[in-house]
């Protein structure tokens, strides 16, 4: 494992614990659906994730760009995974689960070759 990919983990897992916290609150606290309650968490997770990776993972400056291509890539994703959710009826324990998984994959090699990539 590469020291970056060790470092957007790291803040991965972080970042993991608070959209699950806001997920649960949002679709068992207030009985959202599971695309709603996705996005929202996403929503929460995404600046505390874009700020930390920018800094800390990939030691680049934030930029206005860079984080409208972040949340609306990332955001897309988590919207499209709560939908196939609540269209599956899978349960959110799994919802969570896949879309964590995924997105550290898909979100990293975004992130690297696309969100931070130094020109």
């Amino acid at each position: 494992m590469t020291q970056l990919f060790g470092r957007y983990f790291a803040v991965g897992l972080l970042n993991s614990g608070i959209h699950w916290l806001v997920f649960l609150l949002l679709h068992w606290g207030l009985g959202q659906a599971q695309a709603v309650s996705n996005l929202g968490a996403f929503c929460v997770a995404v600046s505390f994730s874009y700020i930390t990776n920018a800094r800390f993972t990939f030691g680049v400056r934030p930029s206005g760009l860079r984080y409208v291509l972040f949340i609306g890539f990332m955001g897309l994703v988590s919207l499209l995974v709560g939908h196939s959710a609540d269209r599956l009826t899978l349960s959110p324990l799994f919802t969570l689960v896949l879309y964590s998984t995924f997105s550290l994959v898909v979100g990293y090699l975004f992130s690297k070759f696309v969100v931070f990539r130094r020109a």
